[in-house]
């Protein structure tokens, strides 16, 4: 999509608020948008890098974090909680956003770069697929302490 910038977030605004309050619904039942504190401790975090795709009046059409950490192994790279706005998918912002976080993976040393996406997501895995990620063979498992 032309006339998209991909933007990686410094400031919790009131528009970045008001975004992930209208986007996280688009992307989970289960979670509440994060809110200004849930926000800054994304941006406080150093492994953290929150990107926005914004349209040519700022608007923010959709999210994604990317996290970069090393581990014994190297430095690794996930990307978590991608969501497009429903009025801009199909529109290639989506993938703008995950070509934007591999390179900044890449540039800050990451040596893979994974994610997770719900095999119900048919475009977004067709997408992960067309940008060059490989499913892998293996397990996902989750603890949830409070369970």
């Amino acid at each position: 999509m032309s006339g998209v910038e991909i933007i990686v977030e410094t400031e919790v605004t009131t528009e970045l608020v008001e975004a992930f309050d209208r986007l996280i619904p688009q992307l989970s039942r289960s979670s509440p948008p994060p809110g200004k504190a849930g926000l800054q401790a994304i941006l406080d975090s150093n492994a953290c890098h929150l990107l926005s795709a914004r349209d040519q009046d700022g608007r923010i059409l959709g999210t994604m974090t990317l996290v970069v950490f090393p581990i014994p192994t190297g430095v690794r790279g996930w990307i978590e909680d991608v969501v497009v706005d429903a009025s801009a998918r199909g529109m290639g912002v989506g993938a703008k956003l995950n070509l934007a976080a591999i390179d900044l993976a890449v540039r800050l040393g990451a040596k893979t770069i994974d994610l997770t996406s719900r095999p119900s997501r048919e475009a977004a895995n067709r997408l992960y697929q067309r940008l060059g990620f490989v499913e892998r063979e293996t397990n996902v498992y989750r603890y949830t302490p409070e369970a």
